[in-house]
């Protein structure tokens, strides 16, 4: 019984992506732009511990969940929620496209297509063709988002791979790689590198018990806790910097 209860629960890994989310976004509402002072660069590598861990428990919960459907219901509702909170966070026009095709909306629309997608490939109807059609689509619909197309890729990677945490992890990096390729290549070098400290997230995972844990509500916490967070740190920079004053982190 003592060893079921080592490592990390469920919601206690949810809440240090909570934790580290609110700390990344705070720190672009404060210090905006590509900042090099190391304190920014710091806060900013813990704030990649959330992408991660929110890819693993989507794919957790498309396990659990006992109704996919309503699942991703709830998803898309807190997408659509979350795009004006998002937007307005970091100076965005609600309008997509208007400026940039790249971050146009929060990263919860490509946490719901990567729930899709497992579902999608989780059906054995459907021919392997259907599926890569289907993945392509999915991969364009989400590239507007934060962390794009590249994270439900590793939803579906982590989630085809339950049971293989190596080939998981393994598969993860390969998507984080290829994120920070893109800023590396169009966006800022430094920055780049910080996306590779999602490899932080690793041990963490790996300590994860497969218990829920017994604080009740932490899933609800989330859906509320992710606009509300986003509108505040919104109000921030428009007190700060101005209304038509763009962050930077999302500005390319």
């Amino acid at each position: 019984m003592k060893n079921q209860e080592k490592g990390f629960n469920a919601n206690q890994l949810k809440l240090i992506a909570i934790a580290a989310m609110t700390l990344d976004h705070l720190t672009w509402t404060l210090f905006p732009g590509y900042r090099t002072e190391w304190f920014v660069i710091l806060f900013h590598i813990i704030g990649r511990l959330t992408a991660p861990i929110m890819w693993f428990f989507i794919a957790e919960g498309y396990h659990y969940t006992h109704d996919v459907k309503k699942y991703a219901g709830r998803l898309f509702l807190l997408a659509l929620i979350s795009h004006f909170a998002y937007n307005f966070c970091f100076g965005i026009p609600f309008i997509s496209f208007r400026t940039t095709v790249f971050n146009q909306t929060g990263v919860v629309w490509s946490l719901a297509w990567g729930l899709v997608l497992l579902y999608i490939h989780d059906k054995s109807s459907l021919k392997s063709w259907q599926k890569i059609f289907v993945t392509i689509a999915v991969c364009l619909i989400t590239f507007p988002s934060d962390w794009s197309c590249i994270a439900t890729m590793a939803i579906l990677a982590i989630g085809t791979n339950r049971g293989n945490f190596k080939k998981q992890m393994t598969h993860m990096m390969l998507w984080a790689g290829m994120y920070a390729l893109v800023y590396f290549l169009f966006i800022d070098k430094v920055y780049a590198v910080i996306q590779l400290f999602t490899c932080l997230t690793i041990p963490l995972l790996r300590l994860y018990n497969g218990k829920r844990g017994t604080m009740k509500g932490i899933g609800k916490l989330f859906y509320i806790y992710y606009p509300l967070h986003l509108f505040v740190c919104g109000i921030i920079r428009v007190i700060l910097w101005g209304a038509d004053f763009v962050t930077g982190v999302k500005n390319y």
